[in-house]
């Protein structure tokens, strides 16, 4: 086993550590990255072995930042031996902040023993950038390309050989334990530096727990940032690949971009040994002093005792290696870009090298609809919040247009008018170090090739858009209603929101609602709620309709139904959108529509009406301000403008964000008031 001189030649210097962590989280708060964690309580401390995808050189520095930050135990984590050759004080930086060269003598007994001291080990199975994201090859086997050796091969096993080396060795610790040898015992616990034999027996017998994580970032962006062009302009010379990482991993850094890191549950590296390797095992134990020994008996084997013992060993970590990497490829994060991608990729494997922008937009949407449903994926809230893909069966929502801006850039999607046109080039191979920028949607599509549900479900969407009914359209956009009220509940129950939230009283639910009769004799109908309520506060009215026989929607106006903070970040514009929202549900069960409104709800009605959309039977609108009777109101501009100026003011919400209402209603409407929300209904 290691002396303490190994260990102090590797030491981590706790200063240069500390300096890194402050400087990362400076980093994290004002770079455009966002980190996202998703974790089961309290696993970053029961795992020890961690390991993770490899796409982004900046990558290799969060992982033990994140589990510092979260645990206090510093990481190991293996580095390519060229980093610390020719500068000294580089090389002892890497050393100081845990970095351990990938050519270091006798490596993995060293992260064995670290693990035994307590810490933490990151390792990154790919054994390099993986730019492409393919790690399947067509027969579905997992391997990843090698720019070194310029082919396909495995994933490294390394940290299933260093977990399941290692459990066997504590095995050991724990026999020898039994047969009462203190001495050897002890001088185990000297040279792993430990302050009691009975720590080292209490490591022994915690489990060798490996976590693995998928690393997802979205979303990938072509164009040049000022990293790269400022780069390009001091070094003429710079090499491709240099000027390729510089430009996509800084538009990851620089730019408004989610970094999702997705924990697995942990894997257990302990072998059930049959009974005849148990024999073989105690057999060898007799001549293993040390980790060094044990992890050194395969290269040594010379009996046949240790071939067969070896040979068992192989087969296991061979297994674990298989089942961490396909628990890290079934936690990406799956984006919108990944099914637009992949919807591209299908399409050119039937070859299909253009398709109608309406059928290409609703099989996007099926898709969307159905992944939401997916018990074995993870979606990214691009994916999930209906706000961010709302416009798609349109063509208009955000993360379509970014999707098709990029692949313009990148010169693989043309338009026209009525169809969208897939180049040529998006069937030709690229360099592995320019695949990033060439062909981003080859790239986005290869990250979910291991997701066999998100495959389907993407087939199934292409094969069904051009024959969908209508009506089952209507009701997944309902659906979207029902997910944008939830979403937003949720998200301003948050601390930060709880001083004004506290203070409201409303108790009905401020969902929206769609009544379908069982035999639809009238009319459809819109109900609008007014400002400040809900639509609870019509569903009365419409539940009689309903009984007469006319389908009823009633629409949630944005920022309604929710939280006062929610209402205070919307327009005027966002309660007409609404509005549409809900007319165009409501035109797939009926011919004819009419919209009825209250108060605010009905000058919104009247505003629909004016643009005369198709199906419109009519519209009624009931209290409807003209002008306001309260002199106060002049005032709102003033206080809104000086609300709007002091924004910028760390922790500061202005002088009067909110006002309180004396409602009729208070189990419907809310009792705070946003002031910005009075500007929008004046603006109105």
């Amino acid at each position: 086993m290691r002396t303490m001189k190994d260990i102090e030649r590797f030491q981590i210097n706790e200063d240069v550590f500390n300096w890194c962590v402050k400087g990362f989280s400076w980093l994290e708060k004002h770079l455009g990255i966002n980190i996202k964690v998703h974790s089961s309580p309290g696993l970053l401390s029961k795992g020890q072995i961690f390991l993770f995808n490899h796409f982004a050189r900046f990558e290799t520095i969060v992982p033990p930042y994140l589990i510092f930050r979260q645990t206090g135990a510093h990481s190991r984590i293996v580095a390519d031996h060229h980093l610390f050759e020719g500068n000294e004080s580089f090389a002892n930086f890497l050393k100081g902040v845990g970095a351990l060269p990938n050519d270091l003598p006798q490596l993995m007994p060293f992260l064995a023993a670290e693990l035994l001291r307590g810490r933490k080990v990151v390792v990154f199975p790919e054994g390099g950038m993986i730019k492409d994201r393919r790690v399947l090859d067509a027969s579905g086997d997992y391997n990843v390309y090698s720019p070194t050796s310029k082919e396909r091969r495995k994933h490294h096993r390394g940290a299933a050989v260093i977990a399941q080396t290692l459990d066997t060795f504590k095995q050991r610790i724990l026999s020898v334990h039994k047969m009462g040898d203190m001495s050897r015992l002890e001088r185990w616990r000297n040279a792993l530096g430990l302050d009691s034999v009975e720590t080292l027996l209490a490591r022994a017998r915690e489990p060798t727990l490996i976590v693995p994580a998928n690393i997802t970032f979205y979303p990938l962006r072509v164009a040049d940032n000022i990293l790269n062009k400022s780069m390009e302009m001091l070094f003429k010379d710079m090499s491709d690949r240099l000027s390729e990482e510089l430009l996509v991993e800084g538009n990851i850094l620089l730019k408004d971009t989610d970094m999702d890191i997705r924990f697995g549950e942990p894997i257990k590296a302990h072998m059930l040994w049959r009974w005849w390797e148990r024999r073989l095992l105690n057999a060898i134990f007799k001549h293993i002093d040390s980790l060094e020994d044990l992890f050194s008996l395969r290269d040594r084997a010379t009996r046949w005792d240790e071939k067969m013992l070896t040979r068992s060993m192989c087969n296991e970590t061979l297994r674990i290696r298989d089942e961490y990497m396909r628990s890290m490829y079934s936690r990406v994060t799956m984006n919108f870009s990944h099914v637009a991608a992949r919807m591209v990729v299908e399409l050119i494997g039937r070859g299909r090298m253009n398709i109608g922008k309406d059928e290409f937009h609703k099989a996007l949407y099926l898709a969307l609809k159905s992944l939401q449903n997916a018990s074995s994926l993870y979606l990214h809230e691009s994916l999930l919040n209906p706000e961010r893909y709302r416009g798609v069966l349109e063509g208009e929502s955000p993360g379509l247009k970014r999707f098709l801006r990029t692949s313009k850039n990148a010169g693989l999607i043309g338009r026209t008018p009525r169809s969208y046109r897939f180049m040529t080039k998006l069937r030709q191979e690229h360099e592995f170090n320019e695949i990033r920028i060439e062909n981003p949607i080859l790239v986005y599509a290869n990250e979910i090739a291991p997701l066999a549900e998100a495959r389907a479900t993407i087939t199934a969407a292409l094969d069904n858009a051009a024959s969908v009914q209508d009506d089952v359209i209507a009701s997944d956009l309902f659906d979207d209603e029902l997910r944008a009220f939830a979403w937003n509940l949720e998200l301003y129950r948050e601390p930060d929101y709880s001083e004004i939230n506290d203070m409201e009283t409303a108790t009905e639910s401020g969902e929206p609602f769609l009544l379908l009769p069982k035999e639809i004799t009238g009319a459809g109908v819109v109900m609008v709620h007014g400002f400040l309520a809900s639509p609870a506060e019509l569903r009365p009215f419409a539940e009689k309709l309903v009984m007469a026989g006319h389908p009823v929607i009633g629409v949630r106006l944005a920022g309604h139904g929710t939280s006062p903070w929610d209402l205070r970040e919307r327009q005027w514009s966002e309660w007409l959108d609404s509005v549409r929202r809900g007319f165009s549900i409501m035109t797939a069960f009926a011919e004819k529509v009419a919209i009825v409104g209250f108060s605010t709800g009905g000058a919104l009605a009247l505003r629909l009406a004016s643009e005369e959309p198709k199906g419109l039977a009519g519209v009624a609108a009931a209290n409807v301000s003209m002008r306001f009777k309260d002199r106060r109101m002049i005032f709102v501009p003033l206080i809104h403008g000086i609300n709007k100026l002091t924004q910028w003011l760390p922790s500061f919400e202005g002088v009067m964000p909110f006002s309180e209402n004396d409602s009729e209603h208070p189990e419907i409407n809310y009792k705070n008031m946003p002031v910005r929300a009075l500007y929008e209904l004046r603006q109105m």
